[in-house]
């Protein structure tokens, strides 16, 4: 407690001015690799993964400081302007949250880049650190001008880091990632610009405040803007028939870049979860949860899609794509309801799907690479049957020896093959929601919120409804199809036999894979407080008053006083 106290005393100490280091560091960082010759890669190695673990720990500093007892929106004036007229970046439960995913992952990709990929093509690492500040600022930042302007930076590192190694593959792949993501950005603007054209404003607390009084004639306007804008929120999030640029992009990046891109669709999330419920809330009149039953269709559709795409995925990085897009497709759904504990299922489902799905894409490349040497996916003339079975899946009498006529059962499976196996299964037990990982704690939570929408022994009978019933059915099944699939892809790259000789694993490609898995596993352990931090941010999101009411009365710090030069007396 004694080093606890002492973080906290510092904390507050550095703040406000903290909040703004997720964004500066990596901006600054990036600056100065910029200035260093593509030679010097060992030192642009060494600032990217010393920026990453230094964003980490400013991360875990602000979710402890945010969820202190009492905890309040922390606002920075970054132009010492008041609300709406400047730059205002906020820290509360959730943006916190985000900080430290986006900081964990990203720490878990460079580290694993380090051992080959960095050096595939030019300004990787520069890209790198881009990336992170605009995701960052995203989560940070309070007003839409500024989330676009945060979005653009993260987008325009992201062309970068997918064209990274080069290849056919990728410049097509790149070419439509590029055409989709310019299109959202020209309805982000439109949606924004029709937004400020109505109510005069794009900070987001005023827009939460100035919405409820928008006259009758212009609420079809008002709609029609956060449509347009919603769109552009829509295919960032993948959601089905926009996500069609997802699964070709993201497998064709390198295995480092589509880890990193696991969480760009949350970006996505996060705005319609900070937006819709800011701006069509209970609190919005006329005009409270517009939307929603086109969040609950589009996300059951796309968990759907998702996991169909699973099972008919013959390539494991497609496989890893479609895992992303049904994890968007089930917060899009539950989100669409508007329930504070189902939103607080979602939020503790969040991270774990996006940290599996980002282990998964790098142990796509593992895999692949000792399976194909070196090929992204498994040819389909390949043999993969089990030659010493027979018809009846019965073992034949004397085939089931190796080269030297040795017995084959009981011999010692290779440690990396063994590690490579145990991440893939934990990887399927979290994104299908197995128990008894992270990922069927959430889905857990997300059923019983359904079923029970006021709380174990309070809801009195009531019935989830059509929609409700659906949900249910989709996230049980969905996850049925996603076993089948990663079962199968289990059995194809682990069970057959080939004549392949033991991956060689570097520690820089196995530590980060651990990791994001311990993390799944510590959520798991660490279910009761970690829910418990979900509900208070899914409650913060459901009343945002104390969020509105913090923007809008920050004040900016006093100016420096003129001295006054003391009267001089006659003589």
């Amino acid at each position: 407690m004694t080093a606890l106290n002492a973080l906290t005393a510092l904390t507050e100490a550095l703040l406000p001015h903290l909040l703004l280091v997720p964004i500066l560091l990596p901006l600054l960082a990036a600056a100065l690799m910029l200035l260093l010759r593509e030679e010097r890669q060992r030192l642009k190695l060494a600032l990217n993964l010393g920026a990453c673990l230094l964003g980490l720990l400013v991360s875990i500093t602000l979710l402890l400081w945010a969820d202190r007892p009492g905890a309040t929106p922390d606002v920075y004036l970054a132009g010492n302007w008041p609300a709406p007229y400047g730059i205002v970046l906020v820290l509360d439960r959730l943006s916190a949250m985000m900080l430290l995913l986006t900081s964990t992952v990203a720490l878990a990709t460079a580290l694993f880049a380090a051992a080959r990929w960095h050096r595939a093509g030019v300004h990787f690492h520069p890209l790198f650190q881009l990336q992170v500040m605009g995701l960052c600022g995203a989560f940070l930042t309070a007003d839409l001008f500024n989330l676009f302007v945060f979005f653009e930076i993260m987008l325009a590192a992201s062309y970068g880091l997918l064209l990274h190694g080069s290849g056919r593959a990728r410049v097509q792949a790149g070419l439509h990632f590029i055409a989709i993501n310019l299109a959202a950005s020209s309805l982000f603007l439109i949606g924004a610009s029709m937004l400020y054209g109505i109510t005069g404003t794009l900070n987001m607390a005023d827009l939460a405040q100035s919405i409820p009084q928008i006259a009758e004639v212009d609420r079809g306007l008002l709609h029609a803007a956060a449509g347009i804008l919603a769109t552009a929120f829509l295919i960032k999030a993948a959601i089905w028939p926009l996500n069609f640029w997802l699964v070709p992009a993201y497998s064709a990046a390198t295995a480092p870049v589509g880890a990193l891109f696991a969480i760009m669709t949350k970006v996505g999330i996060y705005a319609i979860l900070r937006l819709w419920m800011l701006l069509f809330g209970k609190d919005a009149g006329e005009s409270a949860q517009f939307g929603s039953l086109w969040l609950m269709g589009g996300g059951m559709v796309t968990m759907a899609f998702g996991a169909l795409g699973m099972l008919g995925a013959q390539r494991l990085g497609h496989l890893a794509g479609f895992a992303a897009i049904l994890s968007s497709g089930t917060l899009l759904a539950a989100a669409g309801f508007g329930q504070p504990m189902l939103t607080a299922g979602l939020l503790y489902y969040l991270p774990s799907s996006t940290l599996a799905v980002c282990a998964l894409f790098l142990l796509t490349d593992l895999i692949d690479r000792w399976r194909n040497d070196g090929a992204n996916f498994a040819p389909y003339e390949e043999k993969d049957d089990a030659p010493f079975l027979n018809a009846q899946l019965v073992p034949s009498e004397g085939l089931n020896l190796d080269a030297d006529e040795e017995i084959l059962t009981g011999q010692v499976i290779p440690a990396a093959v063994a590690f490579l196996g145990l991440a893939f299964m934990v990887c399927t037990l979290v994104i299908t929601g197995l128990p008894p990982l992270s990922g069927f704690v959430g889905k857990f939570a997300m059923l019983t919120a359904l079923l029970n929408p006021l709380g174990l022994g309070a809801s009195g009978g009531l019935q989830p409804g059509p929609a409700g019933w659906m949900l249910m059915a989709l996230l049980i099944g969905t996850g049925l199809l996603g076993l089948v699939a990663l079962t199968r892809a289990g059995i194809r790259h682990f069970w057959t036999t080939h004549d392949r000789p033991a991956p060689q694993l570097r520690v820089l490609e196995g530590l980060p894979i651990a990791a994001l898995l311990l993390a799944c596993a510590a959520l798991t352990v660490q279910a009761g407080p970690a829910m418990r931090y979900a509900q208070s941010m899914a409650d913060a999101l459901h009343a945002p008053r104390a969020y509105v009411g913090a923007v809008m009365s920050a004040e900016p710090l006093a100016g420096p006083q003129t001295p006054v030069s003391p009267s001089r007396e006659s003589p």
